[in-house]
C-alpha cells in the first residue's frame, strides 16, 4: 500500500499533495493547543508503533505480502488530527530513508493512510461506540472494527489512484506511462479478488491483523491506562501529563517490538503495486506480478514514467537494508532503530517549533 515513485503521474501527486496539506495544518494547531497535555509524547510513541507495525510483512495469496499499519489504535488514543501526523510521520521518514514508498507519492500515502484512514477509523469507531463506558468491551470490538474498515479503505483509495492512470496517462503509442494497471485490475487486485489477489490479502490477513492489533490494545489499555481512551470517548479530553514515568510500560513494549522487527522478512515477496523499475526485468518478480495481477502479464519493460521517476530519489537504506550490514535481520533490527530515533528526534522538534 505504499505507493512507490512513478506510478503515480506529478500531476496526481501533486493534487494529493494539496490535498493532504490542510489537514497537516489543522493538526498540528490541534496539536499546538494541546502542548499541556500527554499529546505530543504520545504522538511520538504512536508515530514509532505505526513505523514498527508496517515492519512486520505478512504472507498473501500470490506471494505478495501485506502489513498493519496500526490507524486504529493511534486514532482510538490520539485523536484524528493527531493521529494523522503521527502516521503521516513515520511515513515520510520510511520514504525517505528507507525507500518504503516514494517521495513524489508522500502526499497520496499520507493521503490514503493518514488522513482517510484517520477519518475513517475516527467515524467508525465513534459510531459503534456510543456512550459505552471506557471498560466497555464494546469498544475494544469498535476499535477493532475501526482499524479493519481503515485499512481497507486506505487501500481502495490506493487502488483508485493506481487504477486511473492509464486511463489519463499514456504515451503516442497508447501505452501507458505510469502505472499500467487499469481501474478492472487494481480495484480487485487490492481489495476483492480472486485467491492471487491482494485485495483479498487486505480484506482478510492485512485487514485482520489491524483489528487485532487495535482491540487487543484498547483491551490492553483498558486495564494498565484507561485516561488514554478518553479523547475519543466523547466524555473528556487527555488528562494533563502525569509524567514520563506512566509512559515507560509502553516504551518497553514498544523496545519489544523492535526486537522483533527481523520477523518481518521473514514473508518474501513484495505487496501488490510496490515493484520496482528494475524488477520488470526478473523473470521470478514477472511472474509474481502475473499471478497477483489476475494472469495479466506486465510489460516487458517498465512504463517511460515510471522508470524516469523510480531513478528521482535513492534512500540511504533502501528496503531496510543498510549495505555496510551482511546480515539481513540485522541490518533490519538496526533499521527500526534508526526510525524510531529518527521519529523521536522529528516529535521533539515538532513540539518545539509549536511551543515558539
Amino acid at each position: 500500500m505504499h505507493i512507490p515513485d512513478g506510478y503515480l503521474s506529478p500531476a496526481t501527486c501533486a493534487a494529493l499533495y494539496g490535498g493532504a496539506a490542510p489537514f497537516w495544518y489543522v493538526g498540528l494547531k490541534r496539536v499546538q493547543k494541546a502542548l499541556h497535555t500527554r499529546l505530543v509524547p504520545l504522538l511520538s510513541l504512536f508515530a514509532a508503533f505505526c513505523f514498527v507495525i508496517m515492519m512486520f510483512n505478512l504472507p498473501l495469496p500470490g506471494g505478495t505480502t501485506g502489513h498493519a499499519v496500526g490507524i486504529g489504535l493511534a486514532t482510538v488514543v490520539l485523536g484524528p488530527w493527531a493521529a494523522m501526523l503521527a502516521v503521516s510521520m513515520a511515513l515520510i521518514i520510511q520514504a525517505l530513508f528507507f525507500g518504503d514508498g516514494g517521495i513524489t507519492a508522500i502526499g497520496a500515502n499520507c493521503f490514503n493512510m493518514a488522513i482517510v484512514g484517520s477519518l475513517v477509523a475516527y467515524g467508525v469507531y465513534r459510531a459503534v461506540a456510543g456512550r459505552a463506558t471506557i471498560a466497555s468491551p464494546r469498544r475494544v470490538a469498535a476499535a477493532g472494527l475501526a482499524g479493519y474498515c481503515a485499512i481497507n479503505v486506505s487501500a481502495l483509495c490506493a487502488a483508485i489512484e493506481f487504477g486511473i492512470q492509464p486511463l489519463l496517462y499514456r504515451d503516442a503509442a497508447g501505452a501507458p506511462l505510469y502505472c499500467p494497471y487499469p481501474l478492472s485490475i487494481a480495484i480487485p487486485a487490492m481489495m476483492l479478488g480472486h485467491l492471487p489477489a491482494m485485495m483479498l490479502g487486505h480484506l482478510t490477513i492485512a485487514g485482520l491483523a489491524e483489528l487485532f492489533v487495535s482491540a487487543g490494545a484498547v483491551a490492553f489499555l483498558q486495564r494498565s491506562d484507561p485516561s488514554l481512551l478518553r479523547a475519543t470517548s466523547g466524555f473528556t479530553a487527555i488528562p494533563p501529563a502525569q509524567g514520563q514515568a506512566a509512559l515507560r510500560p509502553f516504551w518497553v513494549a514498544l523496545g519489544a517490538l523492535m526486537i522483533l522487527t527481523p520477523l518481518g522478512i521473514l514473508a518474501a515477496g513484495s505487496a501488490w503495486g510496490e515493484w520496482v523499475a528494475s524488477d520488470f526485468a526478473d523473470p521470478a518478480i514477472r511472474q509474481q506480478i502475473t499471478a497477483s495481477s489476475f494472469n495479466l502479464t506486465p510489460p516487458q519493460a517498465p512504463p517511460q514514467g515510471l522508470r524516469r521517476l523510480s531513478s528521482l530519489w535513492t534512500a540511504p537504506f533502501a528496503r531496510y537494508a543498510p549495505p555496510y550490514i551482511r546480515s539481513a535481520g540485522f541490518g533490519y533490527l538496526l533499521s527500526a532503530m534508526f526510525g524510531v530515533g529518527l521519529i523521536l528526534l522529528g516529535s521533539f522538534g515538532i513540539g518545539k517549533l509549536l511551543r515558539t
